[in-house]
């Protein structure tokens, strides 16, 4: 195959994720409400009853169905199944940057305002409860950052004679920085954490 064969068969391509179609994908929504005239940002606590991530606190969201029509459809989906709203009552939705976890999950944000959170009726069998944090709190509050370390361990039979020294690689060690909020005696943490503060980055 020719150089300039190969080009065309790609030049009109759009770049994406290598790897993306193996990455579970998930959509969640960073709300916000209107409380007596003041911003306020609602999030929820998992039910303890849930198999993985029980009493976390976390925006509503969830798993991309094959049958939602786009990420943003997902997150007003699943908003409205855990808060039991109607689509009526969530407004402007607006794409924050998507984010790429290291144990193979891609989660696209969005914000948007609820405009009747009187009428918020959580579903018990995924929603704890819910709360807000007043923005301006938010605003002014700097997270505590904790670096977390990953451990490089290859498999038995890992063909370290193919690699250029061997067992004794130079691997490089990562890390990535775990965030905490603190709201009265609510703990802020993981990526709920990190969509928050890349969320207020955006509008600081």
């Amino acid at each position: 195959m020719e150089p300039l064969d190969i080009l065309k068969r790609l030049e009109n391509r759009e770049p994406s994720i290598l790897g993306q179609e193996k990455l579970k994908k998930s959509a969640v929504l960073v709300p916000l409400v209107d409380i007596r005239g003041e911003t306020h940002i609602l999030f929820e606590v998992r039910s303890m009853n849930l198999r993985t991530q029980p009493g976390d606190i976390c925006f509503p969201g969830g798993r991309i169905d094959h049958d939602d029509q786009s990420p943003k459809h997902c997150a007003i989906r699943e908003t409205t199944e855990e808060l039991g709203l109607a689509e009526q009552h969530i407004e402007k939705v607006i794409p924050l940057d998507y984010v790429v976890s290291d144990l193979g999950r891609m989660i696209y944000p969005f914000t948007g305002k609820i405009t009747a959170p009187e009428k918020i009726f959580p579903n018990k069998d995924e929603v704890e409860e819910v709360f807000t944090v007043p923005l301006d709190y938010l605003l002014h509050s700097e997270p505590e950052i904790y670096k977390v370390n990953f451990q490089v361990l290859p498999e038995e039979n890992f063909p370290f004679n193919q690699i250029v020294g061997g067992k004794k690689y130079n691997w490089q060690i990562r890390h990535t920085n775990e965030l905490f909020y603190h709201y009265k005696n609510r703990v802020i943490w993981g990526l709920t954490a990190r969509m928050l503060h890349h969320f207020l980055t955006l509008i600081k």
